[in-house]
């Protein structure tokens, strides 16, 4: 089954307000209910909205989960704490704190699963969570190149698929901790698991020496 595309929609402007209210409404029916008993119509309750006020904004059910998950990953934050490793250990322990909570495992356990079948669902994922938080990786080494942690590259593409590997490696780690194995991201393992991180960036920092 594929995810319809959104069309172009024209009138009257989004209310940012009504679309925060109409993700959290999303996120509290995920937890209470469930996918398979999530409807628009239950969303549009909660959220104090008309349901075509959702239409006229998510084409469909995948879409509107979708979104409603990728706004908790916009929470995260790179904090600046002097070091790369440092850096890493704090946004490795606030993306875990994300992921439990129910919302957000509910959210996206639910989207990966559909997204198997769905391979629309499966590029939207794409977009709105994964290419969007590879922020986090691509400020971490400019600042780390700034104080000399790193070295400069001078591939764009081979620097592209160093921030890939980056992002592939942090998020598979803690998704699979956290849902998976469902054991503790706590300070010793992020800090176990940081030092693994730099091992590797400093091996392919000198191999591309």
């Amino acid at each position: 089954m594929q995810s319809r595309t959104s069309a172009p929609r024209t009138g009257r402007p989004r209310s940012a307000t009504a679309d925060a209210a109409i993700l959290a409404a999303t996120r509290a029916a995920l937890v209470e209910l469930g996918w398979s008993k999530l409807t628009l119509g239950d969303v549009a309750t909660r959220a104090g909205v008309a349901k075509t006020t959702l239409y006229r904004r998510w084409a469909g059910k995948n879409e509107l989960v979708v979104d409603a998950v990728a706004a908790l990953f916009d929470e995260l934050e790179l904090p600046d704490r002097g070091s790369l490793a440092a850096d890493i250990e704090g946004v490795v322990l606030q993306f875990a704190a994300i992921l439990a909570r129910p919302e957000a495992k509910s959210g996206l356990m639910a989207v990966l699963a559909e997204s198997t079948r769905d391979d629309a669902l499966r590029e939207r994922i794409r977009a709105s969570v994964v290419d969007r938080q590879k922020r986090l990786v691509l400020e971490g080494r400019r600042r780390a190149q700034v104080r000399g942690e790193l070295p400069p590259e001078s591939d764009p593409s081979a620097a592209a698929r160093t921030v890939d590997l980056i992002f592939d490696m942090v998020a598979g780690a803690v998704v699979h901790r956290t849902l998976v194995s469902a054991e503790p991201v706590d300070p010793t393992w992020v800090h176990d698991f940081t030092q693994v991180l730099l091992l590797g960036l400093s091996g392919a920092a000198t191999s591309e020496g």
